[in-house]
């Protein structure tokens, strides 16, 4: 007897596939996620950040007294929140691909709309941040260490924004009623585009605000 798999779970890997619809679900078969363009996109952003950590590290080590001094006036709170919020976003993006997997394309939209919400979340936390810090004289010309403040973050926060329209089109494809050609591999890359941006603010947060 031959089991009759739901066209919702074929989804748009038929589309893609034309004639050789039988062959195994993109979703189902081992592949590399997204496009391995993404994946070049990742992999260079994630050495820019590297050598941008990196120069913030030397920098340190030829005044270490001042950046410590410097650190010790961050709000950890705001980091550390920010730190939860990213990751709370991250495990909705992994379910939400998931529920596109099985098919369950309305879940997969509510969790698509809480990761954005979280990204949303993040930059007002990351708004208050930067005003409480002016507030208290501290900008990008006060020190070294709050140029490279504001510049890691900001650079990191332009990514949040990048990341959090991604997830607002991936919220418009898994509102689709019909798959289309194409939103699999859409999917993907938005969703490793978006763990890169909660994995870049993972190593921020202890390099800035913890350690000295």
């Amino acid at each position: 007897m031959t089991a009759t798999i739901p066209s919702e779970v074929i989804g748009d890997d038929r589309e893609e596939a034309g004639p050789a619809a039988a062959a195994p679900s993109r979703w189902t078969r081992g592949h590399v996620p997204g496009e391995i363009g993404v994946w070049i996109l990742v992999l260079g952003d994630m050495l820019v950040f590297a050598v941008l950590f990196g120069v913030f590290l030397v920098a340190r080590s030829e005044d270490p007294a001042v950046f410590a001094a410097s650190r010790e006036e961050l709000t950890q709170g705001f980091g550390a929140v920010n730190v939860v919020v990213l990751l709370t976003s991250s495990l909705l993006v992994a379910l939400a691909v998931r529920s596109m997997r099985r098919g369950a394309r309305a879940p997969a939209a509510r969790m698509f709309v809480g990761a954005a919400a979280c990204a949303a979340v993040f930059l007002t936390i990351k708004g208050i941040e930067y005003a409480d810090k002016v507030a208290g004289g501290h900008d990008p010309g006060t020190n070294d260490f709050f140029m490279y403040f504001f510049i890691l973050t900001g650079i990191h926060a332009a990514h949040v924004v990048l990341g959090m329209v991604a997830l607002v089109v991936l919220w418009r494809i898994a509102l689709r009623a019909t798959a289309k050609p194409g939103d699999q591999r859409a999917v993907e890359v938005g969703a490793t585009f978006w763990h890169m941006v909660d994995l870049l603010w993972v190593v921020l947060f202890p390099l800035l605000y913890l350690a000295s």
